[in-house]
């Protein structure tokens, strides 16, 4: 086994039918990504097909070729979800047209920043009308994410043109960044199947870590455990799955029937489904109609389809070519993160609308619309100052721990959010209560003086008893048992609490069990007939009655 290439891009294709993706694929790579037995029967891509090609400085270029026609956007879509660069196909003989237009939108609004154009056919149309095909192409590009992508002519019949798509594709690798590893690997599952001898197979684009063989990993959101019992990168057995790369999973102990296009394959623990999502969402300039509160829309996210209804957050209505807050209603349970990019497209008639990005996947609850505090909310959400997001989520969520602020959720790595939490600690705004334990500086001091007032209330009732029993006292608090741990610590380090005994009993400090003078000569008395009568002492209901005790 080996680790692969030192560098592979995925590169997604785009444009209508037959303008001539796959054969534009099958002319750089020398294989052919219509799998299916109806797609070379018909001559026609209906569902995802992979390939790859070596680019001459010795990367992969890792293609994922998508339907054209209008028919099969979906199956696009699943495949759009998690490209490096894009592959946009336009025919010369017939110039831009419908699926051309909604496909560079989609790229659009999935960011997709570097791309290749490929005039195609170029050897069905004179030399005259190459130019002109080339003007409406570059109108067309004109202030989307591709609008600085090289237009190349070719052939894929003559092969001319070829060569200069390989080096052009190479070129971006300088502009690329690098495929964030946060250590929470998650695939997109795009195909599933079965190899006989080996069992069941899952296909996607890795992303935010590594998938190593014999990692334990977890079905989500049915939340099945598993384990990697191979993992293949371009037909070859590696040892690990780099973030930004496809890969194929040999799982453990699941069928096919387990799974399904749109299902997430991550480290165990690192996410959670969600119905209920905060976001952002842009509509189309061009979109028919504007977009009305309680709209029903199909979210694309990754390789997932989910029907979603559209909550609007203090706007009544998002004109077309306009942008507002919202939450997401999800008709069922899905894994996302935030950052993630989504795309919208209305169910009937069916149509690309627009697209979002992800704010937060696990809101407190659901909003009120036309709240000042929660229009303030989503604009913090939507900051680039994660030490606002940061601080945001602590205040909803109170005295936690560092994991429960779900790294993934606010957009950062794990070793990011710690730096960002120690930055507001600086601050004074954050308090480390101990451990991964964190609250904000304004949550700790009323919790402190809660915990304050209900000790002094216990010493107040019970003044001969050291404290309450922790577990009573961390029910009236309402406190999980790490945060409550932290807080006794933090309390304990700041000198106003005490803990007393085996049990770590709290109290006030200042709280000490003392009698009074008339108390302490019965507590005398009983003693003296103690001594008086060693082998006969009072029993328990007399030494009760002689001192008053309750």
């Amino acid at each position: 086994m080996n680790a692969g290439p030192a560098r592979i891009v995925v590169v997604g294709t785009a444009g209508h039918v037959d303008h001539g993706k796959s054969t534009l694929v099958r002319a750089l790579t020398g294989t052919d990504p219509d799998r299916l037995a109806e797609e070379k029967a018909r001559g026609l891509t209906i569902d995802l097909g992979f390939a790859w090609h070596t680019l001459p400085s010795g990367a992969v270029a890792s293609f994922v070729d998508v339907p054209g026609h209008e028919d099969f956007i979906r199956n696009a879509l699943a495949g759009a979800g998690a490209i490096d660069v894009a592959l946009l196909v336009v025919a010369a003989d017939e110039g831009p047209m419908p699926q051309t237009r909604e496909h560079l939108a989609i790229l659009d609004q999935l960011r997709v920043e570097h791309g290749v154009i490929a005039l195609t056919k170029t050897d069905l149309v004179d030399e005259e009308w190459l130019p002109l095909v080339r003007d409406d192409v570059q109108a067309l590009v004109a202030g989307t994410t591709l609008e600085s992508a090289p237009i190349i002519a070719i052939s894929a019949r003559t092969g001319d043109g070829l060569e200069r798509i390989s080096e052009a594709l190479d070129d971006l690798l300088e502009h690329l960044p690098p495929a964030r590893d946060a250590g929470r690997a998650r695939l997109s599952v795009d195909r599933v199947f079965s190899m006989p001898g080996f069992g069941t197979v899952v296909t996607g684009t890795l992303r935010d870590g590594v998938i190593a063989v014999g990692d334990a990993l977890e079905i989500l959101p049915a939340g099945r455990e598993t384990r990697a019992r191979g993992v293949q990168m371009h037909g070859r057995a590696v040892e690990r799955a780099l973030p930004g790369t496809r890969a194929a999973v040999n799982l453990v102990g699941v069928d096919t029937d387990d799974l399904e296009r749109g299902d997430l394959i991550a480290a165990p623990g690192a996410y959670r489904a969600t119905r209920l999502v905060d976001a952002t969402i842009e509509l189309l300039p061009d979109a028919d109609a504007p977009l009305r509160h309680d709209a029903q829309v199909a979210l694309f996210h990754g390789a997932a389809e989910i029907i979603a209804r559209i909550r609007l957050i203090g706007e009544r209505r998002i004109e077309p070519g306009g942008t507002g807050y919202v939450q997401l209603h999800l008709a069922r349970p899905t894994v996302l993160a935030a950052g993630d990019r989504l795309v919208l497209r209305l169910p009937s008639p069916s149509a690309t609308i627009g697209g979002g990005v992800v704010l937060d996947p696990h809101p407190p609850h659901r909003h009120r619309r036309f709240t000042d505090d929660v229009v303030e909310r989503f604009r913090v959400m939507e900051s680039d100052r994660p030490e606002s997001r940061v601080f945001q989520a602590l205040t909803e969520r109170g005295p936690c721990a560092s994991d429960a602020l779900e790294a993934a959720p606010l957009g950062l790595t794990s070793a990011a959010l710690d730096q960002v939490l120690e930055a507001l600690e600086a601050e004074g705004r954050a308090v480390r209560l101990d451990g991964s334990i964190w609250a904000t500086a304004e949550s700790w001091a009323g919790l402190a003086g809660r915990i304050r007032g209900r000790l002094a209330d216990y010493h107040r009732a019970h003044p001969l008893r050291h404290g309450p029993p922790r577990e009573e006292l961390r029910g009236r608090l309402g406190l999980d048992p790490a945060p409550f741990a932290a807080a006794l610590h933090h309390a304990e380090s700041e000198g106003w609490l005490a803990r007393d005994g085996a049990q770590g009993i709290p109290r006030l400090v200042d709280h000490q069990v003392s009698f009074s003078a008339a108390q302490t000569a019965k507590v005398d008395a009983l003693m003296a007939r103690f001594a008086a009568a060693p082998h006969t002492p009072p029993g328990r209901a007399e030494a009760v009655e002689a001192v008053g005790a309750d």
